[in-house]
């Protein structure tokens, strides 16, 4: 009875330790839930990023102008915050029209201003929501007066020459990067997030987050 059982337990560890083996084998071969192609673009190097401060960026090219950008406004705000260190979420105007310039100088100012965070969902709010008339430079001007923002200094900043040129430079990035249309996320400035691909705009969100955390991988082997 003992030889018998000890052949039987024998018998029982071979086949668990077979079931693990063939369990981390299927896991480590398991496929990446994103493909190259499908949900995102590796772009054309060489790759060039939207700053040099080092850290994993996720970019948002946007506009104040676009109801879409609306409605993806608080995912993005929880993919900031699902970011890992070492990844960085960054928004991005897009003056894409004559009618968007303004949105886009807006954003400019209320950065330097550094009201960002407080502004950024009220003016989607505003306009979209509770429907106020915010189009031109005088109207944004008069959202930020509401905001507790100086009047005199919001436009002085917005309309300013280092303004236009920072306007222009991320328009070229923004072409170089092959984004036509809003929003639309950029990972460290070599992956962009297929938009028209995408299921829902929560999805892209989710591959934008898959791609931040493979690429802090990849900076952490170089």
């Amino acid at each position: 009875m003992s030889t018998r059982f000890a052949r039987i337990h024998m018998l029982a560890l071979l086949l668990g330790g077979l079931l693990l083996t063939t369990a981390c084998s299927a896991q480590s071969g398991a496929s990446a839930p994103y493909a190259e192609g499908n949900q995102y673009v590796t772009l054309p190097a060489p790759h060039q990023r939207y700053s040099n401060d080092g850290k994993v960026e996720v970019v948002e090219v946007f506009s104040y102008g676009c109801i879409h950008c609306a409605h993806f406004a608080p995912i993005a705000e929880k993919l900031r915050k699902a970011l890992p260190a070492g990844a960085i979420f960054k928004l991005m105007p897009a003056p894409f029209s004559a009618a968007w310039v303004p949105y886009a100088r807006a954003y400019y100012a209320a950065s330097e201003l550094g009201v960002v965070d407080r502004t950024h969902l009220k003016l989607f709010k505003a306009k979209f929501d509770q429907h106020y008339p915010i189009s031109s430079m005088g109207e944004l001007a008069d959202f930020y007066a509401r905001q507790g923002v100086d009047r005199a200094k919001f436009m002085r900043i917005a309309m300013s020459p280092e303004t236009t040129a920072k306007l222009k430079s991320d328009l070229a990035l923004i072409q170089k990067w092959g984004v036509d249309g809003t929003p639309t996320l950029v990972i460290d400035g070599k992956y962009r997030v297929q938009t028209s691909a995408m299921h829902s705009q929560q999805e892209m969100a989710d591959v934008a987050l898959w791609l931040a955390k493979r690429e802090l991988k990849e900076h952490g082997k170089r």
